[in-house]
Order: structure tokens, then C-alpha cells, then sequence
């Protein structure tokens, strides 16, 4: 019980900084594309696209060494973080004399300075962010999150609406933003008093590379699955087309918002419980459930899609809604896919994370290459779907070695088949169309009653528990 209560307790906290952080971001899309023609939102989408390919590069995902080792009581955990930021600047001292050689061929070519700015600080923040979290500090990472997009939104409105900086004024607000957010963990999380030079040792940072570098390739298989889209649609349909596909994008956010809480959560219980002899069973209920959910967060905003498009875009990004349904099953398969990749970094055994991504990224590229073509925009949402399906479905055999996850397969096909039933009432566009999908969301919960009462009493017991302490 203290695995679960600790599970929920940290979801909790995570879900306090991640509603907050996710919201306001989320909210921010009217504003973009009410200052932003749907060709520059475009560019800002490879932008930020491109800082996401670059970033585990440059900084070979040392970040993600520094969770699991700083959580590893036999590791000094200043040792880690300096060897970390050493790693970071090192690589950004490369990246900064490569790039430039190939700014003929970038589509951001006159806004490389910034380009630069966002990639340093956006890597720092997230890094910092993996320490405080690894030390345990829920609650500071989770304000620092708040914190962060709070300054991004204040920013944007001085930089975007107010001096109508454009592109450049977008570019500065997330600067400002990931910079003044790091200065917050450095100072509140007192990470000051563990940054020294002395405090780095070749040993270790050896090992922490051992460990990291099989992530920096599935970083980019990862981003070639989420991202890589971007480049294609551009190629096939131009910058329009792009930006039409970035504000469909950011409706399955509202979904990745239920796994990124859950996953920051999951992650810390998952590494903390790989030795105990329970863990088969604690994954497979704690997966069941959390299936459960994100079934159910897709049905429900799949019965909202059309008025949330409606309400956060310029009506000439209306037709965003045909794109979203298959991308949010993408995030749901992602989600799958992540939970089970846990394993491979509970047991240090991180080759196995590239080698089902690299698989999952070839798929997608030949499906993009195959439907942008030929059926435009869902293409590339169909793409990013089969591909995170086929991951996830290597990694259910994969994984099996570290721990051996029951899924309920059947109760599982069940929710399936009530979402691609809800994606063709929603493409059909019937008159009794919000009164068949609000029957489907009921439906869903129905084949899952049992999660629901699971979920129910366990949340009624650490109520009753902190009530008696």
C-alpha cells in the first residue's frame, strides 16, 4: 500500500505544477494565433521543433543520467550535477561552431541567435529540473513549473501583443522564461552551494555517458516519430499547412498533460521499486488503471474537440479538428510505450529503449512518405500513431526479461473500439453527434468499473489515513 500511496502522493504534487504549466501554455494558443498568420506560427512550430531534435544531442540526454544516479544512494549527488553541466557546456561549445555551417540551409536562419539562446537555457532548466526531482523535492519542481509558465504567459504579452515583436517577440518570451525558472531552482533549490569544479570525476562521468548515450539516438528517434512530421508537411504542403497541423497538435497536449503528470510520478516509483519481489504485480495494476485513464481523457476530449478548437483558434485554423483524433491515440500509444520503457531505465539497461524506438521511427517515416502525398495533413497524424502502436508492442515483449506487466488485454480492445467509434461519429458530423459520443463516454466507463472503484477506494484511504495522522 505505502508503493500506491506514495504513486498517488506524488501525482498529486506534480499534477498541482503540471495543471498550472500545461493550462497556461495551452491557453496561450489563442494568443499566438491571433498575433501570429498561420506561416509564421508555422516557422515558430520548427523552431521549437528543432530545439527538441537538438537538445539530447548536444547534451548526449545526461539529464537523464542525472535522475537515475542521483536516486542511486551509492553516487554523490554533486558529483553527478557538476559532471552533467560540464557534459552540457562542452556540447553547446560544439553545437555553437557546427551550426552555423549549415545556416544556408535553415528555414530559421535569421533567427539562429535566439535559436541558440532558447536550446541553452531550455537544456539548463530541464536539467536542473531532473536534479531537484531526483532529490525528492515534488513540491519545489512542481511550483518551479508554475513559475515558469507564468513568466512564459507574461512575456508573451509584452513581447507579442503589447511591442508586436512577432516571431522574435515568441522567441523572447520562452527565453525569458526558461531563464528566470532556472535561476528560481538555483536559488530556492540552493543548487548553488553543489555547483563546483571540484566536485567532478572523469570515473563517473564515464559512466553516466555509458548510460546516457543509448538515449540521445531514441531522443531522436523520438522526436523523428513526434516531430519529424513537421518537416514533411513543409516540404508537401508549406507553412500554412504546418501551422494548421502545430494547433492540432496542441489539443492532444490537453491528453499528454495526464501522462506527463502520471510519468514524472511513475518514473521515481518504478526505479525505487525494480528490486522488490511485488513489482510484476504493482506495474500491472498500476498500468491497468493508468490505461484506464488515458482512454478515458481521449474520450472525453474527443467529445469536446470541435468547441475547444472553436474557442482557442482564429477561425482560419478551424479545420485543425480532422487531424486531431489520430494524434491523440498517438500520445495514448506513447504513453503505453513510456510506461514500459521505465523498465529499461529501472535495470540500467537503456539499449533496449533505442532499439524498440529506431524501429518505431522507420515505420513512421515510411508511412509519412506514403500518406502526406496522397491524403495531406492525417497523414502525418496516422504515422505518428502507428508508430508509437508499434513500439509499444515491441516493448510488451522486450520487457518481460525486467518485469512482467498483465495487461488486460480484453477490456483494453474494448476501449479501443469505443474511441475509433467515437473518431467516426465525430467524421460522420451527425446531428445527434454530442448526444451519441456523451453515450460512448459513458459506455467507457461502464467496461471500466472495476478501475474506477479501484481508484475510488484507494484515494478514500489516504484520505482516511492523513486524517488520523
Amino acid at each position: 500500500m505505502n508503493s500506491y500511496k506514495k504513486l498517488i502522493n506524488n501525482t498529486f504534487v506534480f499534477a498541482l505544477g503540471n495543471l498550472g504549466t500545461k493550462l497556461i501554455t495551452f491557453f496561450l494558443v489563442p494568443l499566438y494565433t491571433y498575433n501570429l498568420n498561420t506561416s509564421e506560427y508555422g516557422l515558430t512550430d520548427l523552431i521549437t521543433t528543432s530545439v527538441s531534435l537538438l537538445m539530447p544531442i548536444f547534451t548526449v540526454s545526461i539529464f537523464d543520467a542525472v535522475l537515475r544516479f542521483v536516486m542511486d544512494k551509492n553516487y554523490d549527488k554533486k558529483v553527478i550535477l557538476n559532471n552533467a553541466l560540464i557534459i552540457m557546456v562542452l556540447g553547446f561549445a560544439v553545437l555553437l561552431g557546427v551550426l552555423p555551417l549549415f545556416q544556408q540551409y535553415l528555414p530559421f536562419a535569421n533567427y539562429l541567435g535566439y535559436f541558440f539562446c532558447l536550446l541553452f537555457v531550455q537544456a539548463l532548466q530541464s536539467g536542473l529540473g531532473q536534479y531537484i526531482r531526483a532529490q525528492g523535492k515534488v513540491m519545489l519542481f512542481a511550483v518551479n513549473g508554475i513559475i515558469n509558465a507564468l513568466i512564459i504567459l507574461l512575456a508573451s504579452l509584452l513581447f507579442l501583443v503589447w511591442l508586436d515583436f512577432g516571431i522574435t517577440g515568441y522567441l523572447l518570451s520562452y527565453i525569458v522564461g526558461y531563464t528566470l525558472s532556472s535561476l528560481f531552482l538555483i536559488i530556492r533549490g540552493e543548487v548553488w552551494k553543489d555547483i563546483s569544479l571540484k566536485n567532478v570525476d572523469l570515473h563517473i562521468s564515464k559512466e553516466m555517458i555509458q548510460y546516457s548515450i543509448p538515449l540521445m539516438p531514441n531522443s531522436f528517434m523520438w522526436w523523428v516519430i513526434n516531430s519529424a512530421n513537421r518537416y514533411v508537411i513543409t516540404g508537401f504542403l508549406g507553412l500554412s499547412a504546418n501551422g494548421i497541423f502545430a494547433v492540432a497538435s496542441k489539443i492532444p497536449s490537453l491528453l499528454n498533460v495526464v501522462y506527463s503528470i502520471f510519468f514524472q510520478a511513475w518514473q521515481m516509483s518504478a526505479i525505487e521499486e525494480y528490486e522488490s519481489k511485488d513489482k510484476s504485480k504493482f506495474y500491472s495494476n498500476v498500468f491497468n488503471v493508468f490505461s484506464f485513464l488515458m482512454f478515458l481523457a481521449t474520450s472525453v476530449i474527443l467529445l469536446l474537440l470541435k468547441i475547444l478548437i472553436s474557442i482557442l483558434a482564429e477561425k482560419s485554423y478551424f479545420e485543425a479538428w480532422k487531424y486531431v483524433p489520430f494524434l491523440l491515440l498517438g500520445i495514448v500509444f506513447s504513453s503505453f510505450a513510456g510506461f514500459l520503457g521505465t523498465n529499461y531505465i529501472a535495470a540500467k539497461k537503456t539499449g533496449g529503449v533505442f532499439k524498440t524506438s529506431v524501429i518505431g521511427a522507420i515505420v513512421n517515416i515510411v508511412i509519412l512518405l506514403l500518406l502526406v502525398p496522397r491524403i495531406g495533413i492525417n497523414g502525418a497524424a496516422i504515422a505518428t500513431m502507428v508508430s508509437f502502436f508499434t513500439i509499444w508492442i515491441l516493448r510488451v515483449q522486450d520487457t518481460k526479461e525486467y518485469a512482467e506487466i498483465r495487461i488486460n488485454w480484453r477490456k483494453l480492445i474494448l476501449n479501443l473500439i469505443v474511441i475509433f467509434v467515437q473518431i467516426g461519429v465525430l467524421y460522420l458530423e451527425l446531428k445527434l453527434n454530442y448526444i451519441l459520443q456523451s453515450i460512448l463516454v459513458f459506455l467507457l466507463c461502464l467496461v471500466n468499473n472495476k478501475e474506477i472503484k479501484q481508484i475510488i477506494e484507494l484515494i478514500q484511504l489516504i484520505i482516511v489515513k492523513r486524517r488520523k495522522n
